[in-house]
C-alpha cells in the first residue's frame, strides 16, 4: 500500500500539522469507521487517521502469541508468594524445618530472602542491554530451574533459604527483562492492554501454586513430605515453557535500533505492527522516532550500564525516576502483601484455624485476583493509568480500614460476623490492588523511562521494589503477632499518602509512543501536560474486519 505526501505529512514524518479535535480513522478501503473515541498523541493520531492496522490481523495475532509466551515470566513471583503462603500452613513443612506455627524471625527470613534476591538480581539487567531482552529472559529462566532443584531437595533450612535466594536472583533477571520487552514490542494504541496483561499471570502462578499444595495436601496428607515438596518441584514448569519457546519470539525493535540493527527492527515492525505492510505510516513514524531517540540518547552498550548519571542529569529525567521509584515502592508497600504472603495467618487471627479451609480461601483469593487484574489490564487503555491507580488506592484505603476495624472487633468480642466481614474485605483489598497495580507494577516504571534509561531505571526500581517488599514481608509476622489490627490501620493511612502522590505527580502514558513522552517530561508540569490529548474515532468497518 502506498500513501500520498499529504497522508505522510499527517503521520508526523514531516512537520506535524494541527489536527482536528476528532479525526475519523480511515480503513484500507477509505471508508471511515465511527465507534469509539480514543485519546492519543498528535503524531500517532495522524498515522491512525491515514490507516489503522487491523488488531486481529495475522501480524498482530503472532505478536499476541509471542506476548503470551513471555507472560509466563510473570508467573514466577506469583507462584512463589502463593507457594510459601500455602506450605507455611502445613504442619509437616514447619515441623521439618523447625519453624513455629505462629511465625518468628526465621519464618520472616524464609519469605524475605526472596526480596533480597530481587534486589541483587536487579543489577543483572546489564544482560538485557548487552545480550538482548530474549537472552536475559532465557538465562533467568534457566537459573530458576536450577534454584528449583535446590529448594525441592533441601534437607536443611540454610540450604532451602539459599535455594530461594537463587530462585529470586535468576527470576528477577527474567521478570525484569520481560516487562522491558513487553513495553518495547507493544503497539502504542493497545500498549496498556498487551503489556498490562503480562503481570496478570502473576495470579496464574498463584493459582497453580495454591491449587497444587491444596491437591497434594488433600490426597497425600501429612504422613509424607510430598504434599509440600511436589509443589516446590512444579515451580520450574512455567520457566521451562519460556526457556523452550522464547526463541520463536521476535527481539525488541528498540533494542535492535539501539545496537545498530535497524533493518531487523524495521522488519519486526512491518511483520508484527503493520500486518506485513512495508509502507505503513506507523512503521515510518516509529522508525523515525526510534532513530531520533538513538541520536539523542546514544546507542546501547553493556559499558553504559555502569554510568548512572543519565538517570538524573536533567530535570525531566529526575522527574521520570521520581515517578518510577515511587510506583515501584507503592507496588510492594501498599498493604497487599499481608494477603499475598500471610493470608493463612490473617485467617488464623480471626478464627479460621483449619488448614484445609485456609488453603481453600487462598485459592479463591488468587482466582479473584486473576479475574480482576485481567479486566483491569484492558481498562488501562480506556480510563488511563492515573484514574486506574486512584481507583485502586481508594479501594485499598476502604478495605484496609474495614479489615482493621473488623479484626479489632473479632479480637475483642469474638464476633463471627466481624470475622466474615474481615475475610470479605481482605479479598476486597486484593481485588483493589489487582484492578490497577498488578498489571502495571512491572510496566509503568518502564513506560516512564526513555530507551537509554530503561534497563538501568528498571534495575533501580527493582531494588526499591525488593526493599519495599522486604520491609513489609519481614516485619509482617512479628507485627501481626504484636500489634495485630493496627498493622492494617497503618497501611490504610499510608495509602492515603499514595493517593495524593498519584494525583499530583503521576504522568498519564496512555495513547503515546514511548518516544513521544520526552516532551511531556520536559514540560513545566508533566502530570498536567500528560492529560492533554487529541481524540480520534476508532473502529472497524465490515471490510476491515475481513483483513487478515
Amino acid at each position: 500500500m502506498s500513501y500520498t505526501p499529504e497522508e505522510k505529512e499527517k503521520t508526523g514524518l514531516g512537520d506535524v500539522e494541527h489536527l482536528e479535535h476528532v479525526a475519523p480513522v480511515a480503513g484500507p478501503s477509505g471508508h471511515h469507521a465511527h465507534k469509539t473515541l480514543v485519546a492519543v498523541d498528535e503524531r500517532l493520531a495522524g498515522a491512525l487517521a491515514v490507516d489503522r492496522p487491523n488488531p486481529w490481523g495475522r501480524g498482530y495475532l503472532r505478536l499476541y502469541l509471542a506476548s503470551f509466551i513471555v507472560f509466563f515470566c510473570s508467573t514466577m513471583t506469583g507462584y512463589d508468594g502463593a507457594l510459601l503462603s500455602s506450605i507455611n500452613a502445613l504442619p509437616n513443612y514447619t515441623a521439618y524445618y523447625g519453624l513455629p506455627a505462629s511465625g518468628n524471625t526465621s519464618t520472616g527470613i524464609v519469605f524475605a530472602i526472596f526480596n533480597v534476591g530481587t534486589m541483587v538480581g536487579s543489577f543483572m539487567m546489564i544482560l538485557a542491554d548487552w545480550l538482548g531482552r530474549r537472552y536475559a529472559m532465557a538465562i533467568g529462566c534457566l537459573g530458576v530451574v536450577i534454584g528449583t532443584c535446590i529448594t525441592s531437595t533441601a534437607t536443611t533450612l540454610p540450604v532451602f533459604i539459599g535455594g530461594r535466594f537463587l530462585l529470586s536472583f535468576f527470576g528477577t533477571i527474567a521478570s525484569t527483562a520481560a516487562p522491558c520487552y513487553m513495553i518495547e514490542i507493544s503497539p502504542s494504541l493497545y500498549s496498556g492492554t498487551v503489556s498490562g496483561l503480562y503481570n496478570t499471570l502473576f495470579y496464574f502462578g498463584s493459582i497453580l501454586a495454591s491449587a497444587s499444595v491444596y491437591g497434594a495436601h488433600i490426597h497425600m496428607g501429612d504422613s509424607t513430605q510430598t504434599d509440600w515438596r511436589l509443589p516446590l518441584w512444579l515451580q520450574m514448569a512455567c520457566p521451562c515453557i519460556v526457556l523452550v519457546f522464547i526463541w520463536f519470539c521476535p527481539e525488541s525493535p528498540r533494542w535492535l535500533i539501539g545496537v545498530g540493527r535497524d533493518a531487523e527492527a524495521r522488519a519486526m515492525l512491518v511483520k508484527y505492527h503493520a500486518n506485513g505492510d512495508e509502507h505503513h505510516p506507523l512503521v515510518e513514524l516509529t522508525m523515525k522516532e526510534m532513530r531520533e531517540a538513538v541520536v539523542r540518547e546514544g546507542p546501547l552498550s553493556w559499558a553504559k550500564f555502569f554510568d548512572w548519571r543519565p538517570l538524573f542529569n536533567t530535570p525531566g529525567r529526575r522527574y521520570r525516576m521520581m515517578v518510577g521509584i515511587a510506583f515501584a515502592w507503592f507496588g510492594q508497600f501498599s498493604g497487599q502483601n499481608i494477603a499475598v504472603y500471610y493470608l493463612p495467618k490473617l485467617l488464623q487471627n480471626i478464627g479460621v484455624t483449619d488448614t484445609t479451609k485456609q488453603l481453600e480461601y487462598n485459592i479463591v483469593y488468587n482466582v479473584l485476583g486473576y479475574v480482576v487484574s485481567t479486566v483491569g489490564a484492558r481498562f488501562h487503555d480506556i480510563l488511563g493509568r492515573r484514574k486506574m491507580f486512584l481507583i485502586s488506592c481508594t479501594g485499598m484505603i476502604i478495605s484496609l480500614s474495614i479489615v482493621a476495624g473488623t479484626a479489632a472487633d473479632f479480637l475483642n468480642t469474638g464476633s463471627q460476623s466481624a470475622s466474615k466481614a474481615c475475610i470479605a474485605f481482605a479479598y476486597g483489598l486484593g481485588c483493589s490492588y489487582a484492578w490497577a497495580f498488578t498489571s502495571m507494577h512491572p510496566i509503568y516504571p518502564g513506560e516512564v523511562m526513555s530507551n537509554d534509561m530503561r534497563a538501568k531505571g528498571m534495575c533501580l526500581c527493582g531494588i526499591v521494589a525488593g526493599a519495599g517488599s522486604f520491609v513489609s514481608v519481614f516485619a509482617a509476622p512479628t507485627a501481626m503477632n504484636n500489634i495485630q489490627y493496627w498493622f492494617y490501620a497503618f497501611f490504610a493511612f499510608w495509602d492515603v499518602f499514595e493517593w495524593a502522590f498519584v494525583y499530583f505527580f503521576f504522568v498519564e502514558t496512555k495513547g503515546r509512543t514511548l518516544e513521544e513522552l520526552e516532551e511531556i517530561f520536559n514540560s513545566p508540569n508533566p502530570a498536567k501536560a500528560s492529560v492533554r490529548f487529541v481524540k480520534i474515532e476508532v473502529g472497524e468497518t465490515e471490510k476491515e474486519k475481513q483483513v487478515v
